[in-house]
């Protein structure tokens, strides 16, 4: 199936659907932002910027939120 047929039919979906077809659409990008935040965490994508968030605190530029 290709992307506009996709459109086509979620477009076609009775309201109580579409709210179904969604909440389930939203806890799925939300698995699949997770799971390559996890990847990119194993893969040491974020040291840099962790390093510099640590910098930042140890020299007292954080601010309370």
């Amino acid at each position: 199936m290709s992307l506009a047929e996709l459109e086509n039919e979620v477009q076609k979906l009775p309201p109580a659907e579409l709210a179904a077809f969604m909440r389930w659409f939203e806890e799925f990008a939300s698995d699949q932002w997770d799971r390559q935040f996890e990847r990119d965490a194993v893969a040491g994508k974020l040291d840099k910027l962790g390093r510099k968030a640590d910098a930042v605190f140890e020299a007292g530029e954080c601010t309370e939120l």
